[in-house]
């Protein structure tokens, strides 16, 4: 199962699953570098995707391009 992190709420990351549904990880369960946006696979283990992790930074920056311009 996939998921985003969404935000870090205390000792949680709130993380957004596919469908919209949100749990909260523990973060000493999450790699090190796990952040904000952060793609994880959630298995046995937590690991991140760092393909969709840019994939999605991407998507974002081209949505964003330009948003702040005058």
């Amino acid at each position: 199962m996939k998921g985003i992190i969404d935000r870090f709420e205390g000792n949680y990351a709130v993380v957004e699953l596919q469908g919209g549904k949100t749990i909260n990880i523990d973060k000493r369960k999450l790699p090190m570098e796990a952040q904000e946006g952060t793609v994880i696979e959630i298995s046995k283990s937590i690991t991140i995707d760092n393909e969709e992790t840019l994939k999605r930074k991407k998507e974002i920056e081209k949505l964003t391009e330009g948003l702040w311009d005058e």
